[in-house]
């Protein structure tokens, strides 16, 4: 199992530092948009909020899988 748990640590620590690179992206990107700052305040609010969403679906989606891990090993599956 160790090695399972090694291998999924690894992917968990790619996929965030993805995700933290296509935030800084679009940060970027948004902050060097020519548009007015009523405009990119409202943009940056919406994506935020966006995010926030998907990462808390992540987020309960990581505790199921690692609810699930432990009753299968508890279990002796």
């Amino acid at each position: 199992m160790s090695k399972n748990n090694d291998d999924s640590n690894v992917l968990i620590y790619m996929l965030a530092g993805v995700g933290l690179g296509a935030i800084i992206g679009a940060a970027a990107g948004l902050l060097f948009a020519p548009k007015a700052g009523t405009e990119l305040r409202e943009d940056l609010t919406g994506k935020l909020k966006e995010l926030k969403g998907k990462t808390e679906d992540w987020i309960s989606e990581q505790r199921v899988k690692r609810a699930v891990d432990s009753a299968a090993e508890e279990l002796g599956v």
